[in-house]
């Protein structure tokens, strides 16, 4: 294969991607005054959707013509990501946790809900080494668990620990980023880490693991994307062009599972059949939000403030929500 040659699941992808975009690209004159500026784009590398959009240059050719400059901006996790949002630093979210709009608002964030992934509760879990005694999640209380702060995996951890009977202050929590928390994992720092997917997929797959303990009947574990309140206000036009493409993209996802596994892999250093994992229990289905269906939201903010991690109770209907055909 030529230096210049593309791999045919890739250019299929491509391909595909193009045809979906531009197939329903919106009049320049509908979208000439709100895109004629910077449009800045946070997302992480569990991002998927955004990922495969950014790879094929989607936004760029639906919004570029009418004067939208796109940039892109990696995060380590939500949080950050979140924090840059609510200064001003980036004006569209990838998806996040569902855990971390509360800890955006506690901070007083001014957010807009622009739509989310339906429930994905085994992507994420408390892993422990192949060969650790633990077999149960009542058998962590007094043990060192590596978690990354505010995350999915926050409640995740605080809610299984309840199930089992037991206080989050029951166990050693070691905040940590994703790489850090592999890190301490594999070098026996940490009793246990619990992480999302890719991470999750990643180590088992490369790694001698179990898992003690996943979302289902536990936390939902659902992904928003964000706005700041004042961008989903001023361009709801860019907003429906954003949600219509990241829906596309996601039945493109769970429809061709190995191309979109094959395309992924050099964009994220993984191998593709690590992806795949990764991507088998991700629901990928991009919906619109609703105020009524946000139940999930409030049990976290209050499950938080219970334990001390929120300055103040939250309400989590307190927020902007932007809703498809608003443009």
């Amino acid at each position: 294969m030529s230096k210049h040659s593309i791999d045919p699941n890739r250019r299929r992808l491509l391909q595909a991607g193009a045809a979906l975009s531009l197939s329903t690209l919106a009049p320049a004159s509908v979208l000439a005054q709100s895109t004629s500026k910077a449009i800045r784009i946070g997302y992480q590398k569990s991002s998927t959707l955004l990922t495969i959009i950014k790879a094929n240059g989607t936004l760029e050719k639906l919004l570029g013509p009418s004067g939208a400059k796109i940039s892109w901006h990696e995060f380590t996790s939500g949080l950050p990501l979140l924090e840059a949002l609510n200064v001003g630093g980036v004006d569209l979210s990838a998806d996040v946790a569902d855990t971390v709009p509360v800890f955006a608002q506690a901070a007083g964030a001014k957010l807009a809900y622009v739509a989310q992934e339906s429930p994905s509760p085994s992507a994420q879990a408390i892993v422990v080494r192949a060969d650790s005694p633990l077999r149960q999640v009542s058998e962590l209380k007094g043990k060192k668990i590596a978690v990354t702060k505010a995350a999915g995996v926050h409640y995740l951890l605080i809610a299984s620990l309840e199930k089992a009977g037991l206080k989050f202050s029951d166990v050693d929590a070691a905040y940590l980023s994703p790489a850090d928390g592999r890190a301490a994992f594999e070098r026996g720092s940490v009793d246990a880490w619990v992480t999302w997917d890719p991470f999750l997929a990643g180590v088992q797959r490369q790694s001698q693991v179990r898992i003690l303990a996943d979302g289902r009947g536990v936390a939902d574990y659902q992904r928003y994307y964000l706005a700041s309140a004042s961008f989903a206000q001023a361009h709801p036009e860019v907003l429906q062009v954003v949600f219509d493409e990241l829906k596309k993209a996601g039945t493109q996802a769970k429809q061709q599972p190995r191309e979109t596994a094959a395309f992924l892999a050099p964009l994220w250093g993984l191998d593709a059949d690590t992806i795949a994992l990764a991507n088998s229990r991700r629901s990928y289905e991009v919906r619109a939000v609703k105020l009524e269906a946000l139940g999930e939201q409030q049990r976290i903010a209050d499950t938080f403030f219970a334990a001390g991690l929120l300055p103040k109770k939250v309400n989590t209907g307190d927020v902007a929500i932007w809703a498809p055909g608003q443009a």
